[in-house]
């Protein structure tokens, strides 16, 4: 019976671990050890904010809201050029003029910004297939995808998904007015706006002829063309591998965000950044907004060692350290009134 007994016992084997035996430390909160982090976390926070503060505002911007931006052709607004029902599809040729009150120096990135698009949406963010972009064509495509994995007929969509669907294609061109009879185009490129990781490793091309290799699918309904053919003027940035299609891929975490879209060439007269003066954007208008009443802008900037401008981060840290310090104070007179007391009594 006791052998059956010690068979069948549900006894934990008698180790440090099981038994709860374990060696363990637990700091003792006092007001000796509590204060002074208080107010370390203070002198050393604020004034990582302040220089996180003045980097950001040491980076020049220049916003250009172009939502509503007139027609050239027709004096029209563009978003009203897109209310009409035969007008899907097409393009809205604009154009705006804009000063930079200052020098722009340094390197200078173009942004295309948008407002009220949901990019985080579950759906919209699960909507496509890695495997896909990773250039691995197959049948059926990710269910994911649904309802953009095939167009009507019932061929397999590539690049497929709400995402790749709702690809910004808007373009610019930007011109710098030096005088009235000298008008210079300004050189942008397209190299490097993706992540390097995105380039290397999570978006490739199928092997051999694009055109070929995407014969079998066919474009997603909202696209004017196939992936092959989005860049007719370089065949290294057709396919999956077209640096626009990466950079709108990595979708927002907010409504209101801005993408890459190029940069600013360093040749004469733009060498040291972009001079102060008056500038010309040329739009072509293709991406409409209005049925989300969304907004769309172009942002110029100059960015420092902690990116672009964003004073969020500068603000968080001072607003932490001074609520540490204001705790702190209060905490210490606190402790300064009734700690002593609060010892006599419990004596």
């Amino acid at each position: 019976m006791a052998d059956s007994a010690e068979k069948t016992s549900r006894k934990p084997s008698n180790t440090a671990f099981k038994q709860q035996r374990l060696k363990a430390w637990q700091p003792i909160l006092t007001a000796s050890t509590a204060l002074p982090v208080f107010f370390i976390v203070g002198v050393v926070f604020v004034p990582i904010g302040a220089i996180l503060l003045v980097a950001s505002d040491g980076v020049q911007e220049k916003v250009i809201e172009y939502t509503k931006c007139n027609s050239t052709t027709t004096n029209e607004g563009c978003d009203a050029f897109f209310k009409k029902v035969n007008n899907s599809g097409k393009v809205c040729h604009c154009k705006i003029d804009f000063s930079l009150a200052s020098k722009f120096s340094g390197d200078v990135y173009i942004y295309y910004g948008m407002s009220n698009f949901y990019q985080n949406h579950r759906r919209y963010v699960r909507s496509r297939d890695d495997l896909q972009l990773n250039g691995q064509l197959q049948t059926p495509v990710n269910k994911d995808c649904a309802p953009f994995n095939k167009n009507a007929s019932g061929t397999p969509t590539a690049p497929c998904g709400a995402i790749a669907n709702s690809l910004f294609n808007d373009s610019f061109k930007f011109f710098y007015k030096k005088s009235s009879s000298d008008i210079i185009p300004l050189d942008l490129t397209y190299k490097d706006i993706a992540w390097e990781s995105d380039r290397e490793v999570k978006f490739k091309n199928p092997s051999g002829n694009l055109e070929s290799a995407f014969s079998k699918y066919s474009k997603p309904r909202d696209w004017q063309k196939p992936v092959y053919e989005l860049d007719k003027n370089d065949s290294s940035n057709n396919g999956f591998l077209n640096q626009d299609f990466i950079v709108w891929m990595r979708t927002a975490a907010f409504s209101t965000f801005r993408k890459l879209y190029r940069k600013v060439v360093a040749t004469d007269p733009f060498k040291e950044g972009l001079p102060k003066g008056d500038y010309t954007v040329e739009i072509n208008y293709a991406y409409p907004v209005g049925r989300f009443d969304g907004e769309k802008r172009i942002i110029i900037s100059t960015t420092s060692w902690i990116g672009g401008k964003n004073p969020f981060l500068g603000i968080a840290y001072i607003t932490v350290g001074i609520l540490c310090i204001v705790l702190g104070v209060c905490f210490l007179v606190i402790h300064l009134k009734f700690g002593k007391r609060s010892v006599t009594s419990f004596e």
